[in-house]
């Protein structure tokens, strides 16, 4: 623990060299330094070169400039003097001080949360997306040592606080949800350093591939279910139909046997069908008549 809280310390104490020197610093340093020289080499006087170079050094680390997205603060002796940028300005060598400059864009940062247990007690890996942007530079320096690492680990331990919470279903189907909740928590959290979160955005949620299988199991034991279910209900309706016709036929033999023609009819129409009835079945219709009909309307128009 002390070794990473020392590790963040020293990033946040960590100056960058072009805080320290800026380029457009030591281009006037250069620039003065060959005037300088020049200058003392065609009047004979050394002090030229020696004025130039003290100028050129002072111009070295005085020269500062931000860029139109950041801010940086001036310390003088340690006490906070306000924000300066964007643009060039100056500051005092060694009377005064910049602190490292402030991105004020909007940024984005990875969270993952390894083998957290949901509150079903199921191992998941989840991978987010928090977008923040700095809305105050002054807060954001005075009050976090290293504000990129702040809002990392405040969100990781959100996210796993938000895991924690929720059941499996509710994080693979609502991830909407979570993120607005985990966005609420997080800002909370950041808006006294001066930094606001926009947005979280689960991007993925991995769960063991023996839960996977067994989850796509359970899934095509539910789509079987309901497709047995629907069947028999066709199955009920249709045997309701079939009781209603059987009073219908009961109470109307001749229905009966006009719907039995009918269906007769339907089987042999189609070319090279043979279909065999009984006797029985030939003389309760009067099938006989019937087809004797039939062969002689053929042979007329034959």
């Amino acid at each position: 623990m002390t070794g990473m809280v020392s590790s963040g310390m020293a990033r946040g104490l960590a100056k960058s060299p072009r805080e320290l020197v800026s380029v457009e610093g030591a281009v006037a340093c250069v620039f003065l330094l060959a005037g300088g020289s020049v200058l003392s080499a065609y009047t004979k006087m050394p002090a030229f070169f020696a004025v130039a170079a003290l100028l050129g050094v002072y111009l070295l680390f005085a020269v500062k400039v931000a860029d139109q997205w950041e801010k940086a603060a001036v310390l003088r002796f340690g006490r906070y003097r306000g924000l300066r940028g964007p643009g060039l300005f100056f500051v005092i060598p060694v009377v005064e001080k910049i602190s490292r400059y402030v991105d004020q864009r909007i940024r984005v940062t990875d969270v993952t949360a390894e083998s957290a247990l949901t509150r079903d007690t199921v191992p998941v890996n989840v991978v987010a997306i928090v977008f923040w942007v700095v809305w105050d530079a002054e807060k954001c320096i005075l009050e976090v040592a290293d504000f990129n690492d702040a809002v990392q680990r405040s969100a990781q331990t959100a996210l796993l606080e938000s895991i924690g919470r929720h059941q499996l279903a509710q994080m693979i189907t609502e991830r909407e949800m979570l993120g607005k909740e985990l966005q609420s928590i997080l800002d909370g959290k950041t808006n006294p350093w001066g930094i606001t979160v926009q947005s979280v955005e689960i991007r993925d949620v991995h769960i063991p591939a023996a839960l996977e299988d067994a989850m796509s199991r359970q899934a095509q034991a539910e789509r079987e279910r309901q497709a047995r279910i629907v069947l028999g209900t066709a199955e009920t309706e249709i045997s309701a139909k079939f009781a209603e016709a059987a009073v219908v036929y009961q109470n109307n033999p001749i229905a009966l046997h006009l719907r039995a023609m009918n269906m007769l009819y339907e089987a042999i129409k189609e070319k090279g069908a043979m279909v065999i009835v009984p006797s029985s079945a030939v003389e309760t219709m009067g099938l006989g008549g019937m087809l004797a009909t039939t062969s002689l309307g053929k042979n007329n128009n034959v």
